[in-house]
This record gives structure tokens, sequence and C-alpha cells, in this order.
């Protein structure tokens, strides 16, 4: 029992982390002194000091590379990866365009993460998902 409210705090954890980092990214958007880099460090010291996650790491591996990243990871749950994603495509989507496709087809894969493993259909999942695919083929990727 000690163990799984262990799990719990972790996935809580996380979370919180997560909505406060999506929470500044788009009140970010409002003060233009903040640059897309600067909030790329910001937010990846964040999960890096509180939860070990390294973003720069994660946009550097290949999709094997990603899963096997993202299940070491106990405070993961489908909550906190479409969280995750989310951030991944606010940093994305004002990038150049070579860094805004790594920063998207990221945030695809662990969209479609979420899908796999979760039970439950989310119509605002698919319309992300579909809403990434289109700027990507818009861009000539997908």
């Amino acid at each position: 029992m000690g163990q799984e409210d262990y799990f719990l705090r972790e996935i809580e954890k996380i979370g919180v982390l997560l909505r406060a980092l999506i929470k500044k990214l788009v009140s970010g958007r409002e003060n233009l002194s903040i640059t897309i880099e600067k909030s790329f460090e910001e937010t990846n010291e964040a999960l890096l000091s509180e939860a070990g996650f390294d973003l720069r790491k994660i946009l550097a591996m290949n999709q094997t590379g990603v899963r096997e990243y993202i299940s070491s990871f106990r405070g993961i749950n489908t909550e906190n990866l479409e969280l995750l994603a989310d951030i991944i495509f606010k940093l994305g989507i004002n990038e150049e365009q070579e860094k805004m496709t790594t920063f998207l087809e990221l945030a695809l894969q662990l969209l479609e993460m979420c899908s796999e493993s979760d039970k439950t259909y989310s119509f605002e999942r698919e319309t992300k998902i579909g809403e990434i695919k289109s700027i990507l083929e818009d861009n000539g990727r997908a």
C-alpha cells in the first residue's frame, strides 16, 4: 500500500509540474521578451530538476528510444503524457521548420502512445493528433 501511495504522489507531482509549465508557456506568449529558446531552456530545466525528465535527450531519440525512455518514468500516466505532448507542441509550434518538425513529430508520437494505452477514446486527443498531422503535411512531413 505504501509503494502504491508513493506512485500516486509521483504521478500527481509530475501532473502539477506539467500543468504549471503549460500555464507559463501560454502566459509567456503575451510577454514578447521571452524567447522561444529561453522558454525551452526553462521548461527543460524544470522537468529535469523536478522529474528527472530531459527534453533535449528525448528530442534526439528515435521512436523506440522514446517509448523506452517514457516507460522508465513511474510518474507518467496517460494524462501526464498528454500534458507533456501539449508542452512539446507549444514549444515547437513557433520554432523554425526543421526544429518544429522534430517537436511536432515527438508530440504526435506521445499522443499516439496515449491513444494506444488509454481504454477511453478521447475526441480532444484525436483532434490534436489531426492538427499535428495537418501541420506536418503542410510542411512536407507526416
